[in-house]
């Protein structure tokens, strides 16, 4: 894995400009951000996050695609430039739920969110409520795919069992 300090690299700023979530951010908040964030490269194959773990890392997609593993069993691929992961472990902090894995070659931004400790009580606040106004709309979406694909399941099934 490569990592890169952001200010080395201002190709690759240019390119953070292009993610969604990060339009929420004003100028001054994503200079904070940027601040605790490194740029992650991962070969084929490689392991970003091991199922079970735990860290303070929530990942945006710059490039590449990445496979979710489950149990050893591959739920999604995220493919879109912003594509956002790493992010439930941090929301309740529990172990990571799932593994993921370059499909190609990859990178991210890499953000260690335990940043937001040190901010004051106002920059707390509001970094809080943007970082998880994004969470929200990303949980939501994958819940919103996750219900259609049980339903389509569903109807296969009860398809399967009429004789």
């Amino acid at each position: 894995m490569k990592t890169e300090l952001l200010q080395d690299n201002l190709e690759l700023v240019m390119q953070l400009k292009s993610i969604p979530a990060l339009d929420f951010f004003g100028k001054q908040d994503l200079k904070k951000i940027l601040n605790f964030s490194t740029i992650k490269r991962f070969e084929p194959g490689e392991k970003i996050i091991e199922e079970g773990s735990f860290d303070n890392w929530v990942y945006f997609l710059i490039s590449g695609d990445v496979r979710v593993v489950k149990n050893n069993e591959e739920i999604d691929v995220l493919r879109r430039t912003g594509d956002i992961f790493g992010e439930m472990c941090i929301i309740d902090g529990s172990p990571r739920s799932a593994s993921i894995v370059a499909v190609d070659e990859v990178t991210c931004l890499a953000t260690d969110v335990s940043f937001v400790d040190s901010l004051f009580s106002e920059d707390k606040v509001a970094f809080c409520a943007i970082f998880y106004q994004i969470i929200a709309e990303v949980l939501a979406r994958r819940l919103r795919d996750t219900s259609q694909e049980l339903v389509r399941l569903r109807e296969e099934i009860a398809g399967l069992k009429r004789p």
